[in-house]
């Protein structure tokens, strides 16, 4: 097989990985928020629920909960999961990075001085207002650095997905290489994950300048 053949079938691949990472980011970053809010909320079960939750997602491999969300309803309930991969890959994906941006967002908010929230009380916002006028726009602020380093994380985290036997780029390396008997195809993924992460950090970055507004 051709360089130019390798490259095609793995762009193909490409679009795969990048399917699945703009849908995790996409269910991932609000639920988080969501998260957070039962993280810290005064009613004690939920807070301890969502505590276990964090707690357990951060605490196993992203590959072993993308095998239980993907064989657990066929073990559990007999139910067919022929058409069920893409849904087990994404609901995986969604629910253990969320974890991660809800303590995210949790450090964010939590470094803004408690006199911001006083001070929004006397100029008559209630609690929603200051969260999303004064509150949620310094805590993107904050958090962006981090936030950009999960998404970094998240791009590599795709190639786990071979795991449940769905095809993107970097399962599609792995049979290349194994037909070909070359190593070929794995460099040329590795400058595609490179590329990739590389335009993801120009991206983030951009951001981070835009919202630096005393500089």
């Amino acid at each position: 097989m051709s360089f130019q053949v390798m490259l095609q079938q793995l762009s193909r691949g490409f679009g795969s990985t990048l399917m699945i990472f703009c849908l995790t980011l996409l269910f991932s970053l609000p639920l988080g928020l969501v998260i957070y809010f039962g993280r810290v909320s005064r009613f004690k079960p939920l807070s301890l629920v969502v505590k276990c939750y964090i707690s357990v997602m951060r605490g196993t491999p992203l590959m072993l909960q993308l095998l239980l969300w993907y064989f657990g309803p066929f073990y559990l309930w007999g139910m067919n999961i022929g058409n069920y991969k893409f849904t087990a890959i994404i609901l995986g994906c969604s629910l253990n990075y969320a974890a991660y941006f809800a303590e995210i967002y949790r450090s964010g908010i939590e470094s803004i001085p408690a006199g911001q929230y006083e001070a929004a009380q006397l100029l008559g916002y209630n609690r929603q207002q200051t969260f999303m006028k004064i509150i949620l726009p310094q805590m993107i602020k904050n958090v962006l650095p981090s936030v950009t380093n999960e998404v970094i994380t998240l791009v590599k985290d795709t190639s786990l997905v071979y795991s449940v036997s769905y095809i993107e780029m970097f399962a599609l390396a792995k049979q290349i290489a194994a037909a070909e008997t070359t190593v070929m195809p794995f460099f040329i993924a590795g400058v595609f994950y490179y590329i990739f992460n590389f335009v993801v950090a120009w991206v983030m970055e951009w951001f981070e300048k835009k919202l630096n507004y005393y500089h």
